[in-house]
């Protein structure tokens, strides 16, 4: 079984990106997934999932198909 390593800094990233365009994209909730299974996940990163999948359950951020919310040009 491979180990994971998240990049420095991603979850914070994915929490402020998913804020600004109030959607989850198909990445994102890969990303996410990979998050969670992480044992070594700071407390600060787990309360950002936490408050990210209640914004979804509130729906103040929808899910998206798209593979990425970034939009270029």
């Amino acid at each position: 079984m491979s180990t994971l390593h998240l990049l420095p800094g991603a979850i914070s990233e994915l929490f402020a990106q998913a804020m600004h365009t109030r959607q989850l994209s198909l990445a994102d909730r890969y990303g996410l997934q990979a998050a969670i299974l992480d044992d070594q996940l700071s407390a600060d990163e787990r309360a950002s999932i936490d408050r990210l999948l209640r914004s979804v359950r509130r729906r103040q951020v929808k899910i998206s198909d798209d593979v990425s919310t970034l939009r270029l040009g």
